[in-house]
């Protein structure tokens, strides 16, 4: 499976009415591209900015869909957006969140020496997120990953903003539990936290346990 994340950064004004617009062209312009599985769409509405992850069965399909889509994109969007970033990631590990319009999201970003990938992943399916689903209000969790770039994504979904509030300290623990054990080759390079707008996200769940 694989991503495509657009970060985009607006007046903290303009925030509702992007949102509104691609509430009401995406799912329609989505749905017409072959091998699209879902997406997730997130804001930070005081700061003025919306994440989206739209899911693709294939690489192929997310650089086809790209081709397709950007120009309708951008000129969707131009009289909102201040910057636009698209980045293409791989969803190396994940687990399905039900289907939602509100709730919290925490972005976890970071960056890593590419032969230290795998490691990374280990960690993630190994320490972070058996301890993630054990957290109050936890919903899902994904680790997506430039390998080439070295550039990687911890999301993490719960029910609500107190869920998410509460969750601070306790994940503060798990990720420092699992970059103890990844030592060096990684850094966190940012954290933020979101409102979930809207969840449609894939039924397919790649997870093994640990050793499997």
């Amino acid at each position: 499976m694989f991503v495509r994340s657009l970060y985009i950064t607006c007046d903290p004004a303009d925030v509702g009415p992007a949102l509104d617009v691609i509430a009401k062209a995406v799912p329609g312009m989505m749905a017409e591209q072959p091998g699209f599985d879902g997406i997730g769409i997130f804001a930070d509405r005081a700061l003025g900015k919306i994440l989206t992850g739209s899911w693709w069965e294939t690489e192929q399909a997310l650089k086809d869909s790209d081709a397709q889509l950007r120009d309708r994109r951008t000129d969707m969007l131009a009289r909102f957006v201040s910057t636009i970033t698209t980045m293409n990631l791989e969803a190396a590990a994940y687990t399905r969140p039900a289907s939602a319009d509100s709730g919290g999201f925490r972005l976890q970003r970071m960056a890593f020496a590419p032969d230290q990938a795998d490691r990374l992943v280990q960690a993630f399916k190994e320490i972070g997120l058996p301890r993630l689903q054990s957290l109050d209000g936890f919903q899902g969790a994904s680790l997506l990953l430039d390998r080439a770039r070295g550039m990687a994504g911890v999301s993490t979904l719960f029910s609500d903003p107190d869920a998410l509030a509460a969750s601070r300290g306790p994940q503060a623990a798990i990720r420092k539990a699992a970059f103890e054990q990844m030592k060096e080759g990684v850094q966190l390079i940012a954290l933020e936290e979101f409102e979930v707008v809207e969840l449609d996200l894939p039924t397919s769940n790649p997870i093994k346990s640990p050793g499997a």
